[in-house]
């Protein structure tokens, strides 16, 4: 299913806020060619997939309760660059968290991955931009048993207090490790054939650890801060 047969499947569902009051998908308009013919300007390899298309000239975007405004169009927003180099921010929940779709270097639209700073984690949340928009219903329609607030709420702490997804360097020999500056000691995080709500900690090791991402495939090298003893720190003192 296309993400625009997906959005339009789910337009007639009722859903209730917390509050009780009744709530439907409340869709932005759309796209005209001007508009995506600019965007395409801006996006890697100039290329936007045909069911992209498709969809941002019938809606790019919608409201949903509980989320800020989900957007199909906000190229660039994020940031985040070392992370997600191409990136689609589709949605906040208005306190610094974000769904983002990953794009790679030649335009495809891939993975979308929840990227939460407290605690510093990212979880592969869906497996495309189809399955967000299912996941987004699915929210709607059973809020707290769904993979949107599991996630939310408790997969992060997980992976956080687990480093769930993140691999030792030795347990895999990876082609980039001779084309790039390595920090002294890291971990990879490889979620290539990894399932959703699999993930890891982007920020355990301080604010100021490197984080690379050598290539287009769902691979991270997280800078592993070695702490330094006494004897290291004064040495290192007498001989500047």
């Amino acid at each position: 299913m296309t993400p625009t047969e997906k959005l339009k499947s789910i337009l007639d569902n009722q859903y209730e806020s917390e509050d009780g009051d009744a709530y439907k998908v409340d869709l932005l308009e759309g796209m005209d060619q001007t508009e995506i013919e600019q965007l395409k300007k801006t996006l890697p390899n100039q290329h936007l997939p045909t069911e992209i298309e498709e969809l941002l000239k019938f809606s790019r975007g919608f409201e949903f309760y509980g989320l800020e405004e989900v957007r199909f169009d906000s190229f660039g927003h994020f940031g985040f660059e070392e992370v997600f180099p191409n990136s689609i921010q589709l949605a906040g929940d208005g306190f610094g968290n974000f769904w983002i779709q990953d794009i790679d270097s030649r335009g495809n639209w891939n993975q979308v991955y929840y990227v939460c700073h407290d605690p510093a984690v990212i979880v592969k949340h869906s497996d495309s931009l189809t399955q967000f928009i299912e996941h987004v219903d699915e929210f709607g329609r059973i809020g707290g048993e769904s993979n949107l607030d599991t996630i939310h709420e408790q997969i992060v702490f997980d992976i956080w207090n687990e480093k769930v997804g993140i691999m030792e360097r030795n347990e895999r020999e990876y082609d980039f490790e001779s084309t790039i500056e390595l920090p002294e000691a890291f971990l990879i995080a490889d979620l290539s054939n990894e399932p959703i709500k699999t993930g890891f900690a982007w920020g355990k090791f301080g604010a100021n650890s490197k984080i690379i991402r050598p290539t287009d495939e769902p691979i991270w090298i997280v800078e592993k801060k070695i702490k330094k003893g006494f004897l290291s720190r004064f040495f290192n003192r007498s001989e500047k």
